[in-house]
């Protein structure tokens, strides 16, 4: 067998192990590098571009990077781009939506950093979505885990850090959520619910204002006398302050709130009560799932917190409101998103074709114009004139 020439470098399989790892000498020292590959042709693809990023000077993992650093990268971007996914927790600590999820899979707890960044690999990712799947987990969700991942990835390679990120491919979601309630619906939904988040589900079903600006919202910016809570631009997703008018519902329930300060709405518990309440009124399901070590949850399907949005549009439009007004009232910022929001029910359908039917009806039963011959009339007038005197 022929020796391989200086500089090639060479692929290596460690015992018990089916990834190749490449290694090649920078500077008369050895370097070794997963490839994460199993097929022996792509890891030789692998390793040609290890050496090449190498030659040209691009940085390699860092074999002590742990999963704790894509993580606390992953919070440091969310906090200096003040992004509004960033939730803090009861106990203080900093999280985003699929990021529990990974810290979970990776090892991340109190006094863990966590697998090691090399060893998150193109079959680590792959396992993740199998295990979260049979965790109960849908595509979406599993999703948001993979991005959040993505992200952190990304951002220790653009540091310096890493130098190659495998490839992280998201799973085909569902298409959007097209969930609505009609007045009749939520009116025993309402009631369902406990007082104290009443006021909070009554506002953003009428507004269509967004759980996360709404929990927002202090007693300063509230005008119950003029009807208006005033949203400013920290506020808001697209960052663009906005008047949003009060319903009678509301300014009722807020008037009977004391004292008046701090936040406006309480959302303590919020999702557990939605779910319990929707499963109660039928708009919903609630199954309880017993977990690894005695560890149960409930699995919920139905009416999300995320369609009352869609529900406020829909009845703004069908109210007589403008496309213009609804957006500043909903915080929409381009009319593609916000006609996805403006849902079509059958009854709009079949209300649609018997509003054409009417007209067509009426068009028929009207007189003739003044001024307008017909067609008898035109050939009499013709017969007169031939007629001889």
């Amino acid at each position: 067998m022929a020796r391989r020439s200086k500089g090639e470098g060479c692929l290596l399989r460690r015992p018990g192990s089916n990834v190749w790892w490449a290694q090649w000498y920078v500077g008369g020292k050895a370097v070794r590098k997963t490839t994460g590959k199993r097929i022996k042709e792509e890891a030789l693809a692998q390793l040609r571009k290890l050496m090449g990023d190498s030659e040209r000077g691009i940085p390699l993992a860092d074999g002590k990077l742990r999963y704790a650093d894509l993580r606390a990268a992953l919070i440091e971007d969310y906090t200096d781009k003040n992004n509004r996914t960033l939730e803090t927790r009861a106990d203080g600590t900093a999280t985003i939506v699929g990021l529990p999820q990974l810290d979970t899979a990776a090892g991340f707890k109190d006094g863990e950093p966590g697998m090691k960044i090399a060893a998150i690999t193109v079959d680590w990712i792959r396992q993740f979505k199998v295990q979260r799947a049979e965790e109960g987990a849908g595509p979406a969700m599993i999703n948001r885990s993979l991005q959040a991942l993505r992200h952190g990835l990304f951002l220790l390679r653009d540091s310096g850090k890493l130098g190659f990120v495998p490839k992280v491919k998201l799973m085909d979601e569902p298409p959007a959520r097209k969930g609505f309630i009609e007045q009749e619906q939520f009116e025993p939904l309402l009631r369902a619910l406990p007082t104290y988040v009443q006021p909070l589900i009554s506002f953003m079903y009428y507004t269509g204002v967004r759980k996360g600006e709404a929990l927002s919202i202090e007693w300063s910016q509230v005008d119950v006398a003029g009807g208006a809570i005033f949203l400013d631009g920290t506020q808001t997703k697209n960052g663009e302050p906005r008047v949003v008018p009060l319903p009678s519902e509301v300014m009722a329930a807020l008037r009977e709130i004391t004292p008046k300060h701090g936040k406006v709405f309480d959302g303590s518990n919020l999702r557990t009560e939605w779910e319990m309440a929707c499963a109660a009124v039928g708009l919903g399901t609630r199954v309880k799932i017993k977990g690894p070590a005695g560890y149960s949850w409930h699995k919920y399907s139905g009416l999300r917190l995320h369609d009352l949005r869609r529900s406020a549009v829909r009845n703004l439009i069908r109210a007589g409101a403008s496309e213009k007004v609804t957006m500043d009232i909903s915080g929409h910022k381009t009319a593609e998103v916000f006609r996805r929001y403006n849902i079509s029910s059958t009854n709009d359908v079949l209300g649609a074709m018997r509003l054409v039917e009417v007209a067509a009806a009426k068009k028929m039963l009207q007189p003739a114009r003044k001024g307008k011959l017909s067609v008898q009339s035109v050939r009499l007038t013709r017969r007169k004139a031939l007629k001889p005197a």
